[in-house]
């Protein structure tokens, strides 16, 4: 019976050291795919966002095109242009 456990204590060792590398060798295969993946997350976001608020959406949609048929899409592209470089500053 001893001799039993002590196979299978050695068999858990090694099968825990092989899912160890296998973990360390499936990272390293998924490391290219971190960013697509990354932005793929960001697309779902996204519409998830819209999903929920549809109401907001459909607001700003009308203002940006009440505001580029008067004319003054130039300052909402400027405004908007702003708000994305403050928002990229702030994060770093």
């Amino acid at each position: 019976m001893r001799h039993h456990l002590n196979q299978l204590a050695r068999r858990r060792h090694h099968l825990q050291a092989l899912v160890a590398s296998q973990r360390i060798e499936l990272g390293q295969y998924m490391e290219p795919l971190r960013a697509p993946l990354a932005r793929v997350d960001q697309g779902v976001e996204v519409v998830r966002f819209v999903w929920r608020n549809p109401l907001l959406v459909a607001g700003a949609s009308t203002l940006f095109m009440v505001l580029r048929s008067k004319g003054k899409g130039k300052w909402l592209r400027r405004s908007w242009l702003a708000w994305q470089l403050a928002r990229r500053f702030l994060r770093k």
